[in-house]
């Protein structure tokens, strides 16, 4: 269950570490794997002026607003078989105007339910599913 003012760690590799949710998109009041949010970043990786190319284009700064979609809550969740899921932390993956990720790279492990709200882009980056 991920509200207002809510904070996401962003398990890709877009340069974003922290995210503040500042709306949900579903219109629900809270969010849950699988849902669509506006963030805002609250922590990005430093740029090194030092490097150019690909290393040095960070594709987020500190104060971007981005959409975002929630792959991890703390919150349990209840699976159609009768069992009970959580993490150990809320996540999310930032997401392009065209609403795939944007990052390449998806760091951790994601919620099976991306899978039947139809995100398959993301289901694909993730190195595991749970």
């Amino acid at each position: 269950m991920i509200g207002l003012k809510g904070t996401l760690n962003v398990i890709d590799n877009s340069g974003a570490i922290v995210a503040e949710c500042i709306r949900v998109m579903s219109g629900a009041r809270f969010a849950r794997a699988g849902d669509e949010i506006v963030c805002v970043v609250k922590r990005a990786r430093p740029i090194n002026p030092n490097l150019t190319g690909q290393a040095a284009a960070q594709k987020v700064k500190k104060g971007d607003v981005k959409h975002a979609l929630v792959v991890r809550t703390k919150k349990e969740m209840a699976r159609p078989d009768g069992r009970y899921i959580r993490f150990d932390d809320n996540a999310c993956i930032l997401l392009n105007n065209k609403k795939e990720p944007l990052g390449t790279r998806v760091l951790g492990v994601v919620a099976a339910e991306l899978r039947q709200k139809n995100w398959m882009k993301a289901v694909s980056l993730a190195p595991r599913i749970v």
